[in-house]
């Protein structure tokens, strides 16, 4: 059917209302209305919102497709809730030509469980020696907006300048992974007390912070936009509240795990808990729920990467860095804000769909639940509460720190463009 009546959800978490889509675009909200023609969902007080926008996967493909694929990657976004994501360089090749990034974004409309929007590499290779083709991969059929070495730093001063003065001239943004490498050399964990008692090399948060207090400075010199990717400690915090006190055209984002997670877990040394960059302190947790709150922090992105067992399923010093994150987001973010009374779920729709679709312009993502506008929807059932299981997951990967652990929140339904992807929890 073309039609759709989501009858009685809480949208935004307010009071419940129907929603007529019809075709691709939400054609009426209001309450009693008519179903006649349209097939009916019974929301029954779910909450209703913007499809979620993901401003920093991994989806692996090209190159390394025993971890994910596009195909994989965007059913386990449509099962979190998600309806884009946008798909980071580092793959093999790297995405630093029109070509790659053409190939990736073919790949998600091919797909079709989500819209697919490749971040396009800063230097050739992720080597940051060389600017990538910047203006070519935004001309681009794929109309690249965002730009990052992510997994590496743009650590040579020169050349994050010249990327941040390239992308003005077309309100592009470059998402700095904030990391300085001489400072992390051999590090394995956060630098702290936990660090001095495992014996293992510290990862200090002077690492990240002295990158991100350089860059904010260079936007600011060059007029342009620049976004920090998986901002971890407190003190990050405060360079940027600083940076935007100026009028500094910063962005920043925090990933779900570390608004819960903390470096405390390394304790049991299982490599689930290794991550780039790593799980912090008690304190910094706190510091980055309050800023996500106060809007210093900008979005909750998922940094969304898998590998497979045999690259996690080892000892801590040889494990591969990253978590999934597409299927657990939401509840987290519900879990550590929401139920928490730090964000209501306008607050959720705002840091988790309007917000990284504006950085990313990501064209009709992010956009009100209100009639005429595209039907790109999420329904969550909120009052659910469960453990993870990995077994289920859409994703090719299974690293979860959340395995058995029990969180609040389901996605049941996802709409894009007025397609159902997901339709009571499963995907269709």
């Amino acid at each position: 059917m073309s039609k759709i009546l989501i009858r009685g959800a809480k949208v935004l978490g307010g009071e419940p209302q129907d929603v007529l889509i019809d075709g691709e675009t939400i054609a009426e909200v209001g309450t009693g209305l008519s179903a006649e023609g349209a097939e009916v969902v019974e929301a029954d007080g779910k909450v209703l919102l913007p499809g979620l926008v993901d401003l920093h996967t991994h989806l692996r493909e090209p190159g390394r497709e025993d971890s994910e694929t596009v195909l994989t990657g965007t059913r386990a976004a449509a099962s979190g809730g998600y309806t884009a994501v946008f798909a980071m360089a580092n793959t093999f090749p790297v995405a630093d030509t029109a070509g790659v990034v053409e190939q990736v974004w073919r790949l998600g409309r091919e797909h079709g469980y989500c819209d697919v929007r490749p971040i396009g590499a800063v230097t050739v290779g992720l080597e940051g020696k060389k600017l990538a083709e910047l203006g070519a991969m935004h001309e681009s059929a794929a109309g690249v907006t965002v730009f990052s070495d992510d997994g590496k730093c743009v650590d040579d001063a020169v050349i994050m300048r010249r990327a941040l003065e390239y992308v003005k001239a077309f309100d592009g943004v470059v998402a700095q992974h904030a990391q300085e490498p001489r400072l992390t050399e051999g590090a394995q964990m956060n630098e702290g007390v936990v660090s001095a008692e495992l014996g293992l090399g510290g990862w200090p948060a002077v690492a990240e912070e002295s990158i991100i207090a350089r860059d904010v400075l260079l936007a600011e010199h060059v007029g342009s936009r620049v976004h920090i990717c998986h901002l971890s400690t407190a003190g990050s915090v405060e360079i940027v509240r600083w940076a935007k006190s100026r009028g500094i055209r910063v962005t920043a984002e925090v990933t779900p795990h570390h608004l819960l997670l903390t470096d405390e877990l390394v304790r049991t040394y299982n490599p689930v808990y290794k991550v780039n960059p790593p799980l912090r302190t008690e304190r910094d947790v706190m510091a980055l729920r309050e800023a996500l709150a106060d809007g210093t922090i900008d979005i909750v992105a998922t940094d969304h990467a898998p590998h497979p067992h045999e690259d996690k399923d080892c000892e801590w010093a040889a494990a591969a860095m990253g978590m999934v994150g597409l299927e657990t987001a939401l509840s987290v973010v519900q879990e550590t804000m929401v139920d928490t009374g730090l964000l209501d779920w306008a607050g959720v729709a705002d840091r988790m769909s309007v917000k990284p679709a504006l950085i990313g312009q990501a064209t009709g993502h992010g956009r009100p639940v209100s009639a005429g506008e595209p039907a790109n929807l999420t329904l969550v059932d909120t009052a659910y509460r469960g453990p993870v299981d990995p077994a289920g997951f859409a994703s090719r990967s299974r690293n979860t720190p959340y395995e058995g652990r029990e969180l609040p929140g389901r996605v049941t339904h996802t709409w894009l463009r007025g397609k159902a992807t997901l339709v009571d929890g499963k995907l269709t």
